[in-house]
């Protein structure tokens, strides 16, 4: 089977953003792209549409000639995998490739961290999950419920509590500050424009308030609370994850290396800069399936 296989192709499918890795069968890797979301829940047509662009570019960044697909064999870490009928769906439109592997992109993500060995990972952007892949080869996983009800330390959660701060502001039940002041100047500057920007919110919109906090923590007590809790939120998946701090931790995402400094002491003494991103995850997860 490996000797019929030209290109490993590992994909990173999230909602902000797609990333793509060419490698040769000895997973040396040959080739590179970035591409638009390709995350499950925007569509399957559209994910894989994604997809395809972006391996497309990612061969032609490198100058290798386009193969046919039924010569590679592709791993993929997608937000969504976890609903089975969107999993499903998305193995039925395979437009021809050797082989195909998808798993979550939380789990390519601990595959990468820990180039397939066992370890923990605590993964937030957007939204927010915890895995562990143990040394008998079970994996398990915290929070990643999603929005608004989890993705706990998460962008989204970050910023859900931003606005319930600022609304608590407009009305007098919070004095004004920098977190206030800031939230209310990005979402219109009035109390209409920002009940209006509320009405027509969802994950993403919230998670852009993130930032905010942030740029907050330093002169405003609350902003600096939201941060600690977050930090707290982290902690706490970890330890559930890895009750006796057996195994190797990462906190991976834009956002989790953001909350590092606001981490438990204990929880940053373990953290470990991740050995490589969901994309190599997904080549992990190719290597382990394929034979």
């Amino acid at each position: 089977m490996i000797s019929s296989i030209k290109y490993f192709i590992g994909v990173d499918g999230g909602g902000s953003g797609t990333r793509i890795v060419v490698a040769a069968p000895d997973l040396k890797i040959l080739a590179h792209a970035e591409g638009p979301p390709s995350a499950l829940g925007q569509g399957i047509e559209k994910a894989w549409r994604a997809i395809m662009d972006s391996i497309a570019l990612a061969f032609c960044n490198s100058k290798i000639n386009v193969p046919m697909l039924s010569e590679c064999a592709i791993g993929l870490g997608l937000s969504g995998a976890n609903n089975i009928i969107w999993k499903n769906e998305f193995y039925l439109h395979n437009p021809g490739f050797k082989k195909i592997f998808i798993d979550t992109d939380g789990f390519t993500t601990l595959l990468g961290a820990h180039l397939g060995l066992p370890g923990v990972i605590v993964a937030v952007g957007t939204g927010s999950v915890g895995m562990v892949f143990k040394k008998n080869g079970e994996r398990e996983n915290v929070s990643g419920w999603g929005f608004p009800s989890g993705d706990e330390a998460s962008g989204a959660w970050l910023g859900l509590r931003a606005a319930s701060l600022t609304q608590k502001t407009i009305d007098g039940r919070r004095a004004h500050s920098p977190l206030s002041n800031a939230v209310l100047t990005f979402c219109g500057n009035t109390p209409d424009a920002f009940l209006n920007w509320l009405g027509e919110a969802k994950q993403n919109a919230y998670a852009s308030l993130a930032p905010l906090v942030f740029q907050s923590a330093t002169t405003d007590s609350d902003a600096l609370k939201l941060l600690l809790k977050a930090g707290l939120e982290i902690s706490i998946m970890v330890n559930t994850l890895d009750p006796k701090s057996e195994l190797p931790l990462s906190i991976c995402g834009r956002l989790g290396e953001a909350l590092i400094d606001y981490l438990p002491d204990d929880i940053r003494a373990r953290n470990q800069k991740a050995k490589g991103d969901s994309a190599m995850g997904a080549l992990e997860l190719l290597a382990k399936n394929i034979k």
